[in-house]
């Protein structure tokens, strides 16, 4: 027998790990892992539990079953594996430090046990170390990266699995499944998906999006249709809200990145025009992004909790915890970082531009560790990604690789101003603007407190000088660095 031990995979199309196995039969297995869930957040595990849902329907459909375990999946899968009479196991990678090492104990328990393995690399087309400077060191400039990363071929769409393809799960299965899981005491299984509860958490502040293949495809195909024409004109502007809303469809892989890339590639040949193409490639490169991000933390795992970039001295960050509570609830008196931080209470999500700008308001203007920021977001996004968050903290904190010059700090009532000029995201989520005029929101910093009071008196004032903290934030990093 076969088994597929499903993490950030989860869907039957487009899966190189359900295709990576031999001819027999395909058991799918989902851990719950208690090391991976003490890191979790309701706004996660709510999408998590929905997709699984769909999943195992799926599987249904086809007369088979999804198991599911809660334990170490070192455990369940060598106990698997001697109760099951398993001749392989394959999985999709995961690169952070903790997925390396969990799967590095799993290869060796298999091995022990005579059962080959097969791990792929599913989540990306190319996988790290495969694209690399002439000196075969990993890219540390994205542009660079990016240019080989679209060079390249990307893999066509594995076939799904069908009915005989997979294992029907009968009383026997289920009596071998029992035995094997319930002779351990740390190890659980469960008869359906659990619910949050039952995990342990507390249901989500925020409206979850729903999870699940079929609403990733929705997703893509009405994008791909329409959005992704004026991509990269619009994307920078919140309130058009010009983007796939793929990010937690991709972090758990319920749609797979060759089905995404297809459909783009399918969008450029039907654009009518030079700007509509270009476009779409400015789409794909979120996608090397992506990648580039991942190729960071495969090479450098420490960057979850250190700075990418070192500096001869330490950087002081300011330890504030009011101005650390004020930026997390939206009341720091800028509009655009108040909008964004409700946005991400509201939604377990927020606009790509607006995360940039809430990120350099707290390490540039609070001057607040960027630490403090990644696992306040940790915490509540939906989509969140360990790569790809961890990299726009660092790029937004000047800390990370090719990322934000440190004397280069956001404006942050410029950039409203900007990318918001009529304030229609401002006032969505900041109810206390909702009947100010937009200039006034535009020059909330600049007016006089009672002139704030008569236009709206409940919203906060500015918590920081952005020009004093602009010119502290500079002399913070030249210091670092061991300019003074």
């Amino acid at each position: 027998m076969h088994l597929h031990w499903h993490r950030r995979d989860l869907r039957l199309s487009d899966n190189l790990g359900l295709n990576a196995g031999p001819e027999s039969a395909t058991l799918p297995l989902f851990v719950f892992d208690p090391a991976v869930l003490d890191n979790a957040a309701p706004p996660r595990m709510a999408f998590l539990l929905d997709s699984l849902r769909k999943l195992n329907s799926e599987y249904r459909d086809r007369d088979s079953e999804l198991l599911l375990a809660h334990g170490s999946p070192t455990t369940v899968l060598s106990s698997l594996a001697e109760n099951l009479d398993l001749s392989t196991v394959t999985w999709c990678r995961d690169y952070s430090g903790l997925a390396r090492d969990r799967d590095a104990a799993v290869r060796r328990e298999l091995d022990e046990a005579g059962v080959d393995r097969e791990p792929v690399d599913d989540a990306v087309h190319h996988r790290p170390g495969e694209i690399t400077t002439n000196d075969g060191d990993p890219y540390k400039v994205f542009t660079y990266f990016s240019r080989k990363w679209h060079d390249r071929e990307k893999d066509e769409i594995p076939p799904s699995p069908g009915r005989e393809e997979l294992v029907t799960v009968d009383g026997i299965v289920l009596e071998q499944i029992a035995s094997a899981i319930d002779a351990h005491e740390d190890l659980g299984r469960y008869s359906s998906v659990p619910t949050l509860a039952e995990l342990g958490f507390d249901e989500p502040d925020a409206a979850i999006p729903e999870g699940g293949t079929e609403r990733a495809r929705q997703l893509l195909d009405s994008f791909c249709e329409s959005d992704i024409y004026r991509y990269a004109e619009r994307r920078d502007y919140p309130a058009d809200d010009c983007s796939s809303r793929l990010s937690a469809h991709l972090k758990y892989g319920t749609i797979g990145i060759r089905t995404v890339y297809e459909a783009t590639e399918r969008a450029k040949s039907e654009a009518d025009s030079d700007e509509e193409r270009e476009s779409v490639e400015e789409f794909q490169d979120q996608l090397a992004w992506r990648e580039f991000y991942t190729q960071v933390l495969w090479d450098r795992p420490d960057v979850v909790t250190n700075n990418f970039k070192s500096y001869e001295n330490d950087i002081e960050w300011r330890e504030d915890g009011e101005d650390l509570q004020a930026w997390k609830d939206g009341e720091t008196g800028y509009p655009i970082v108040d909008a964004g931080m409700r946005q991400l209470r509201e939604e377990a999500f927020m606009h790509n531009r607006v995360r940039m700008i809430v990120a350099s308001f707290l390490t540039k203007d609070l001057l607040i560790d960027w630490r403090e920021g990644y696992d306040w977001f940790r915490t509540k996004l939906v989509d969140h990604d360990t790569a790809n968050d961890n990299g726009g903290w660092q790029w937004a904190a000047s800390t990370g690789t090719d990322a934000q010059p440190y004397f280069r700090v956001f404006n942050p009532m410029t950039q409203g101003e900007r990318y918001d000029p009529d304030a229609k995201y401002i006032k969505r989520y900041v109810e206390e603007l909702q009947g100010v005029p937009a200039d006034v929101i535009h020059s909330w910093h600049e007016l006089e407190p009672g002139t704030r009071r008569m236009h709206a008196a409940d919203y906060a004032h500015p918590i920081v000088d952005h020009s004093e903290r602009r010119e502290q934030a500079i002399a913070m990093f030249e210091q670092a660095r061991g300019d003074d």
